[in-house]
Order: C-alpha cells, then sequence, then structure tokens
C-alpha cells in the first residue's frame, strides 16, 4: 500500500520543512503531489517491493493530473536496524528513479538528527512546477 495523493491533501506537509526548506514555491500547488508512506504487509518485507510501488507512484499521479511528485524518504545507514515506523516514508535508495531529483533541501532539513531526511521529486510534466 502506499499513500499518494496531492500535496496540499497534507495540511503537516504546510508548516514541515521536509518539503519545503530552501525553496521558494506555493505551498498551495495541488498540481504537486506526495508519496508519504509506503506499507509492505509483514512477511514480505525485505524483498524489494518498495521500489515496484514506488515507480507506480509515478505513473498513478500522472494519470491523475500531476506535474510534479515528491517523495520525503529517510536517509538510511549502512547495517543500521530501523524499525518500521521510522522508515514508513521509504529509503532514500527506494526514490532513485529515472528523471527524479533531489530537492535544495539539505538532507538533515527534517526528521530528526539521528533519522535524516530529504525531498526527492520527480517531474511529470514539461511545465514550470
Amino acid at each position: 500500500m502506499v499513500a499518494v495523493e496531492p500535496r496540499t491533501a497534507y495540511p503537516k506537509l504546510r508548516t514541515s520543512r521536509v518539503p519545503c526548506s530552501g525553496r521558494d514555491e506555493d505551498k498551495g500547488d495541488h498540481g504537486i503531489w506526495a508519496v508519504t508512506c509506503f506499507v509492505v504487509r509483514n512477511g514480505h518485507r525485505g524483498r524489494g517491493l518498495t521500489y515496484p510501488l514506488a515507480r507506480a507512484t509515478i505513473d498513478f499521479a500522472r494519470q491523475r493530473g500531476a506535474g510534479a511528485l515528491e517523495a520525503y524518504p529517510m536517509i538510511t545507514q549502512p547495517g543500521k536496524q530501523i524499525t518500521w515506523g521510522d522508515v514508513h516514508v521509504g529509503p532514500a535508495r527506494s526514490s532513485r528513479t529515472p528523471g527524479s531529483s533531489r530537492s535544495a533541501a539539505p538532507p538533515s532539513a527534517g526528521g530528526h538528527a539521528d533519522r535524516p531526511r530529504t525531498t526527492k521529486r520527480h517531474t511529470l510534466t514539461d511545465g514550470p512546477t
């Protein structure tokens, strides 16, 4: 399961440092969509299923008119155990897809010092999103 819809549907994102830190853009832009949560059923985790889920969000958002799709993944450390509650936003490596880019926001812009997050954006149109 994946939570993905217009960024404006998530009021907390308007005040969070993660999506908009270091960027000057309209926080009320309905054309920017957000991926806020990934859930893989227990017993199926650790099989790389987050990658195809992340790729599927691109087509899902594009088909519904999104101009850009953002994710706010956690930057994980190799070998460090992470609980499900911490990584529900997905690890940063899962949002590496062709056409995506990291925003100007520094990796430490959100989350906690020991759980840094970043913003990844995938532009879906040729327009100025």
